[in-house]
């Protein structure tokens, strides 16, 4: 589903990524964990062109991602869901589930309204589909914003750190909601702080630091047996 060769992201002489390569399965569950500054959330812009890579590749179901394409193959492939939310504040709930499938994909849109409620059954919150976002909590605006995703029904969805922004006990109904979704066939790439949700969901994990893959295993690997020095550093302080 994803494919990344030699990517190499500067910001100015900053070097956040140096020479990444990666391959992720349709289907699979993907999570990037790795200290602040090590370019996990980098890595996860460029695979949809949010970030321009400034050396290397990325390709999408076979497709190579290029500036000219992204919007075409977001349409076609993948869905994100950022830390902040980024909800549209003057459009209700469902307008803001409605707005890609009907401007971007051409859907009609009772057929979109029909799929946003469903999603919004899904994630607990068919009830608030014509509330404004400023009158949810922070764990309901970002399960708006999975439902958001899911309305695109594309085959890839990005999670850049999804509860980073909100209050711990908001956390779990949104990990929640993104321990349903894994049993499903969509690949999905996380980059998160959460090593329970990543315990219990991933296929794989990733531990980047200082713009490179360090080590990847299953989640046994590296909760019970990590190689690396370094991952045995920042998983012993995150986990004690």
């Amino acid at each position: 589903m994803i494919k990344v060769e030699n990517l190499k992201k500067n910001f100015g002489s900053l070097e956040v990524l140096k020479d990444i390569n990666l391959t992720v399965e349709e289907g699979e569950k993907l999570v990037i964990i790795g200290p602040s500054g090590s370019g996990k959330s980098t890595l996860i812009r460029c695979m949809n062109y949010l970030e321009e890579p400034t050396a290397g590749d990325v390709y999408i179901n076979d497709h190579l991602l290029t500036k000219k394409n992204r919007g075409e193959m977001a349409k076609n492939y993948s869905s994100m869901v950022f830390q902040q939310f980024n909800l549209y504040p003057h459009m209700t709930v469902l307008q803001n589930l409605t707005l890609a499938p009907i401007k971007l994909q051409k859907v009609p849109k009772k057929e979109a309204e029909e799929t946003a409620m469903k999603y919004l059954e899904r994630v607990g919150l068919a009830d608030k589909a014509d509330a404004y976002p400023q009158n949810l909590s922070g764990g309901q605006q970002q399960r708006v914003a999975i439902a958001r995703a899911l309305c695109t029904k594309q085959k890839l969805i990005l999670f850049d750190e999804p509860t980073s922004a909100l209050d711990p006990e908001m956390v779990q109904e949104v990990l929640d909601v993104m321990i349903g979704l894994s049993s499903e066939n969509i690949t999905m790439v996380c980059v998160t702080h959460e090593m329970g949700f990543a315990r219990q969901v991933a296929d794989r994990v990733i531990f980047m630091d200082d713009g490179t893959i360090v080590e990847e295993g299953t989640p046994e690997h590296f909760f019970t047996n990590p190689e690396n020095e370094r991952t045995k550093a920042f998983l012993s302080k995150i986990l004690h």
